[in-house]
């Protein structure tokens, strides 16, 4: 009987212990305020994250935006480039601290990140070559052709949901960059990209002036900044300092510079 006794208080003893370690866990937030700096994964890409012309100074409008953010909270801004269908495990790893990079709110992806407020009102659109705008004036134009997205994204998505687009020959790319790359060789026939993205890069005086936009939105989606998975601390204080921003104007100083007011979700 004494032993059954000793051996019920060491559990006991055991499950306070483990308690008390528990409790005295930090939060994600104060893991990333006690190093001082927010590790932030993007890819390469107009307007959002990209380098100016010189190639050596990263620029855009998620980049200044984080930088704000990150001065308002007293972070040091660190930009790390992913691969993007591995960075929800860079997320969980710790590798990096946060997706920031036209990232594209879902229900799936809401499964497994946490969303700060969202800030940029997007869609998805083809894109094609400018002499094939008689051949595909619209998407129903553009059963059975090559296509090209950038594979794990919104445009993926856009293409395999849509009834048309998902008879094509589909290919997926590492970056929607290589997807502009793509239409301009001839390689595919359409690519689907952000609309941010394909404003920013398609047009007069750009090195894709020979592509263009087919007015069709496949998709409506919104912009936020993805976290770790039940990290409502570096949620709350990151969509405080969002709203100061935006309430500052400093937001729509950031996204003027880039042609994205009218984009704006806030």
């Amino acid at each position: 009987m004494k032993r059954i006794f000793a051996l019920l208080l060491a559990l006991i003893c055991m499950a306070a212990l483990l308690a008390g370690c528990s409790s005295s866990e930090k939060t994600d937030y104060e893991y990333i305020e006690d190093k001082g700096e927010l590790i932030i994964g993007i890819t390469i890409y107009a307007p959002m994250n990209y380098y100016d012309e010189d190639g050596t100074t990263l620029i855009g409008f998620d980049t200044e935006f984080a930088q704000a953010v990150c001065d308002y909270l007293g972070l040091e801004a660190k930009f790390q480039v992913i691969d993007w269908d591995t960075k929800e495990m860079e997320l969980n790893s710790r590798n990096i601290d946060c997706i920031w990079n036209g990232f594209t709110i879902n229900d799936e992806r809401r499964e497994n990140v946490d969303f700060s407020l969202s800030y940029i009102i997007n869609k998805q659109v083809p894109i094609i070559r400018a002499e094939d705008a008689e051949k595909y004036p619209d998407v129903a134009s553009m059963g059975g052709v090559k296509i090209a997205a950038e594979g794990e994204s919104a445009g993926e998505t856009a293409i395999l949901a849509d009834e048309v687009l998902s008879t094509c020959d589909y290919t997926p790319m590492p970056y929607q960059s290589d997807v502009l790359l793509e239409v301009k060789s001839g390689s595919v026939d359409v690519g689907v990209i952000d609309y941010v993205m394909a404003k920013a890069s398609i047009g007069e005086g750009t090195d894709y002036a020979d592509l263009m936009i087919v007015d069709a939105d496949l998709t409506s989606e919104e912009y936020a900044i993805g976290f770790r998975k039940d990290s409502p601390k570096t949620v709350e204080a990151f969509n405080e300092a969002i709203q100061a921003l935006a309430d500052n104007g400093t937001l729509n100083e950031i996204a003027e510079k880039y042609d994205l007011v009218d984009q704006l979700g806030l």
